[in-house]
């Protein structure tokens, strides 16, 4: 808890924490059901990137039916924010040493990418965030949320925001700002996976009580440009690969690549999602998606460009066991906060701005029939009711499935069920559980293989350091260490002894070190500075002994693409 200090508050109708797509769709839609009812609405958005779209990163290729519904009219707009058609969809299982392609005519059709758009989300993000400022929305990036205010019933009223001028030891620079209270009628978390805030909220109001553990993958990616004139790029190709370099023993993953063009350059996206229920402590998901990049069936694609951009984020791949309570009194979660991804399809986007938006309705309902702060019960019928619970619904089984089996065989074994499910609302097979959460999947270092992943190329794969200044990423050196680690101790004895110091390969931009020197104890590490805010540490730390919280607004990654 911050100290009792002097701040100023501003009220509004509605507070909305994260500038990502759920958060915008939900300002947007609560400003036009005012605008069209005539009523005045005061919404602002709280982004605590240096921008919107600062710490956005997709894949992408986006179902654009949310984006349809917000704003029917976006495809004939001059400015579009994203223009890229699927032409082509391949689906290829890689070895090795070769690939074979998957028949995708045997996919139900909801799993095919035709009629979606390749691009850059943190580019649709700042196309939504002009369009919120135009509808006379606050738009407020740079500006963390790091704590959330209650009321005297245990209800949400709002969050601060702004702290500024920290030292690192806690005591207040001469530029100290000691933020503001945002009070709304209600508060949106939109902070996407693992949010800081979010977590609390889970807690205090028991959210997760009747779902299962969230589930999460990371996901690791470069945007490369390429010639005009390059062999292999086909604006509109999108290709996913299963197999090779993962490998079922010690955890599942799965590749992407995308082409694409915007601003007459062509781009090819390329990355590497390891799921975080992976089991051996030595396996890197940075080094595992460096070494993807050389198969022939990926290399083809982007020797002759450049990299011009890297990134990494957590995704939340739970489905619809693993969606938590919605709303509790004055506020709800919306989007990955909550984790609306459609893992099989790759998909998360379309169901993040939807929630946003069914949560925007509540909300305004409730405005305006002179509630306030009360739970948001309709939010969650609506969910119940929409189409992401359908989205979600049809491929329950395909994450279990591949827990337990592998991604291949759960693939396989998930097909017939997503058939059964799209075709006649039920499948061949119960509502699979998630056992546990992903950090204790993790087996003791000594009970795995070492993996021994070989050195970068500096042409199509690359060191960690040399890739994090892709990110643009930077922190005010002064101000608290925003991972905390709650035991040291434990750290050391298990984290280190026990596993083997994973933080140091799980993490995709080295924040983590142990460096051992003559006739000392290994001392735990922690550049903050490098961090790109993915919060994988947060999710895989086998003891869960690491707490990711925001740093001061305005740090971290600055995305200019991804």
């Amino acid at each position: 808890m911050s100290e009792a200090v002097e701040r100023e508050s501003m009220e509004f109708d509605l507070v909305i924490v994260g500038g990502g797509p759920a958060g915008l769709a939900a300002a947007i839609r609560a400003k036009q059901l005012a605008n069209e009812a005539g009523d005045e609405l005061e919404v602002v958005v709280l982004e605590k990137g240096g921008e919107i779209g600062a710490h956005i990163l997709s894949g992408l290729v986006l179902d654009p039916k949310a984006l349809d519904e917000l704003i029917p009219d976006w495809r004939t707009r001059d400015n579009k924010p994203i223009y890229t058609e699927v032409t082509k969809d391949k689906y290829k299982l890689l070895g090795p040493n070769g690939s074979m392609g998957m028949p995708t005519f045997g996919f139900p059709p909801f799993m095919h990418n035709h009629g979606c758009f390749i691009g850059s989300l943190a580019n649709v993000c700042r196309w939504l965030g002009e369009e919120a400022e135009n509808l006379g929305i606050n738009v407020f990036p740079g500006f963390a949320a790091s704590e959330i205010v209650y009321g005297d019933g245990g209800e949400v009223k709002g969050v601060i925001a702004g702290v500024m001028g920290l030292a690192a030891d806690g005591s207040k620079k001469s530029e100290f700002e000691p933020g503001m209270e945002l009070l709304g009628k209600y508060v949106l978390f939109a902070e996407g996976a693992r949010g800081s805030l979010t977590k609390q909220l889970k807690v205090k109001y028991d959210l997760e009580a009747d779902s299962d553990p969230q589930k999460y993958g990371i996901g690791l990616k470069e945007v490369w440009s390429v010639p005009a004139d390059h062999p292999n790029f086909e604006a509109g190709y999108v290709q996913h690969t299963f197999g090779w370099p993962v490998k079922d023993k010690d955890g599942n993953g799965g590749g992407f690549l995308y082409h694409f063009s915007e601003g007459g350059e062509n781009y090819v996206s390329v990355g590497y999602v390891v799921h975080l229920n992976y089991k051996n402590p030595w396996l890197s998901p940075y080094q595992e998606f460096q070494r993807y990049k050389h198969h022939d069936e990926i290399r083809k694609f982007l020797e002759g460009g450049k990299r011009v951009a890297y990134g990494a984020r957590a995704i939340t791949s739970g489905g619809v066991q693993s969606v938590p309570k919605l709303a509790f009194p004055g506020g709800a979660l919306i989007g990955c906060s909550a984790g609306f991804v459609n893992l099989p399809r790759i998909k998360g986007t379309h169901n993040a701005m939807k929630t946003g938006m069914l949560a925007a309705e509540a909300a305004v309902a409730a405005i305006k029939d002179g509630r306030q702060s009360d739970t948001l019960g309709a939010y969650e019928e609506a969910y119940e009711n929409s189409w992401v619970k359908t989205d979600l619904g049809r491929v329950r089984n395909v994450k279990p499935l591949m827990s337990r089996f592998g991604t291949m065989v759960g693939a396989v074994l998930g097909m017939p069920d997503m058939w059964l499910r799209y075709l006649f609302g039920f499948g061949y097979l119960p509502t699979l559980k998630h056992k546990k959460p992903d950090y204790a999947y993790l087996k003791p270092a000594k009970d795995c293989a070492k993996i021994e992943y070989p050195k970068p190329d500096g042409k199509l794969s690359f060191d960690k350091l040399t890739n994090v200044s892709f990110t643009n990423t930077n922190h005010a050196e002064d101000q608290p260490v925003h991972l905390i680690v709650k035991d040291t101790e434990l750290q050391l004895k298990s984290e280190h002894d026990v596993f083997a110091g994973p933080s140091e390969r799980y993490c995709p931009a080295g924040v983590y070190e142990w460096v051992e020197e003559d006739g000392k104890e290994p001392r735990f590490q922690i550049n903050s500075q490098n961090c790109i805010h993915c919060k994988t540490c947060d999710i895989k730390d086998p003891n869960q002994n690491i707490n990711w919280v925001t740093p001061e607004g305005g740090g971290g990654p600055a995305y200019p693409n991804m």
